[in-house]
């Protein structure tokens, strides 16, 4: 029984594959934090090209008549 035990605690297969189930966890969390970020960023910079596009199809506003003499 306590070879049973002491072969038990030795064994460390299942830790090595825990870790790396952590590892690809946690980088799945930086992709999906940057994918985030990276969207934020994108919605920024897209709404102020349309903006910017909104105001370029108006006509500008007609000149002023010349004075009378």
């Amino acid at each position: 029984m306590s070879n049973l035990i002491a072969r038990f605690v030795k064994d460390e297969s299942g830790a090595t594959a825990i870790e790396y189930g952590l590892i690809a966890a946690l980088i799945a969390l930086a992709i999906m934090v940057g994918a985030g970020q990276l969207g934020t960023a994108l919605n920024t910079k897209f709404s102020g090209i349309a903006t910017t596009l909104g105001g370029a199809g108006t006509p500008a506003p007609a000149p002023a008549p010349a004075p009378a003499p």
